[in-house]
């Protein structure tokens, strides 16, 4: 969403397809109603002032770009303003802004405050969010989808191209849907790192869960539902060698965990009774137990089906 030079872009979670989602299989993504937004204000002091809030309005970062400052935020902030300029020559041309930002989440939580930030300044150098990201960080591009979605999402890199496919996403056994935060947070690149660097055949991988991915948009079983997602944990933890997040942490679980985006942390998706749910993550620590209905942006469009997969070249 833009509005003259206030930006909005949403966050993103990963339901189905993480790791093979960079080498073509079809994904779920799912664009939260949390975000991020940004302010762009003409500024009497020279440069770029950069400045980001937490959701509470309190500032975690505050600097002068291209000063010689050697803050990693600030270098990163750098890195990616200067790609923009490269794609648009004409963007900040002895211009001074005050330009601040304010996530309406946790920073912790890992919705995507990367994601979404360089969302934002796409948008304001009117530049490709795709090449962009790909030209700073890397990364398979869902969650840029997911920044500027306006409902769920099916996602797939084909020849290099981002294809996104908006979808009616409202599953009938949303209420038994839960997201809870793991109490960490969980790097992102780091995880595509360890993938990447298995030398194994990943084609097999990505048509597995590419298939995976359209009987789980679907099934209008909860019971289906359930079993997919526990086949599409089993298939990743044999090709990836890591144990499944239940198996590692939840083993007394009643019920399936779906680990979302990069193993290891920030948030999983738990089925069961809303009680049970409650009951067993609070007794681990873990207070942070959201709703369906309450972290994924609504569906507001009649069901369509998925793009019939192929295999990407």
């Amino acid at each position: 969403m833009e509005k003259g030079n206030h930006f909005f872009a949403h966050g993103k979670l990963l339901l189905t397809g993480e790791y093979a989602v960079l080498d073509g299989a079809l994904a779920i993504a799912l664009p939260t109603q949390y975000g991020q937004e940004m302010h762009i204000t003409p500024s009497e002091r020279e440069g770029i002032v950069f400045r980001s809030l937490t959701q509470e309005g309190t500032p975690w970062y505050e600097g002068q770009l291209f000063v010689g400052d050697t803050n990693p935020i600030t270098q990163t902030l750098e890195r990616i303003l200067s790609q923009a300029q490269r794609m648009q020559p004409n963007f900040l041309t002895g211009q001074s802004v005050h330009v601040e930002t304010r996530l309406d989440f946790p920073r912790e939580w890992g919705l995507g405050s990367s994601s979404t930030l360089i969302s934002m300044i796409a948008q304001w150098a009117e530049v490709d969010p795709y090449e962009l990201l790909w030209n700073s960080f890397g990364g398979s591009g869902y969650d840029i989808a997911c920044a500027r979605a306006s409902s769920p999402i099916l996602y797939q890199l084909t020849e290099g191209k981002a294809k996104v496919y908006p979808i009616y996403y409202s599953p009938p056994f949303a209420t038994s849907l839960f997201f809870v935060y793991l109490n960490k947070k969980q790097n992102s690149r780091e995880g595509i790192a360890l993938y990447q660097g298995l030398k194994k055949n990943k084609k097999p991988l990505v048509t597995q869960l590419s298939q995976l991915t359209e009987e789980i948009y679907r099934t209008h079983s909860l019971d289906t539902f359930s079993k997919l997602l526990s086949e599409h944990e089993t298939v990743l933890s044999s090709y990836l060698r890591l144990p499944t997040v239940k198996d590692s942490l939840f083993k007394d679980f009643s019920g399936t965990i779906k680990s979302l985006g990069a193993w290891g942390g920030d948030f999983v998706l738990a089925i069961g009774e809303e009680s049970y749910i409650k009951e067993y993550f609070i007794s681990k620590g873990m207070q942070t137990i959201l709703p369906f209905a309450q972290m994924i942006l609504p569906t507001d469009r009649e069901p369509i089906l998925p793009p019939v997969h192929q295999d990407p070249r």
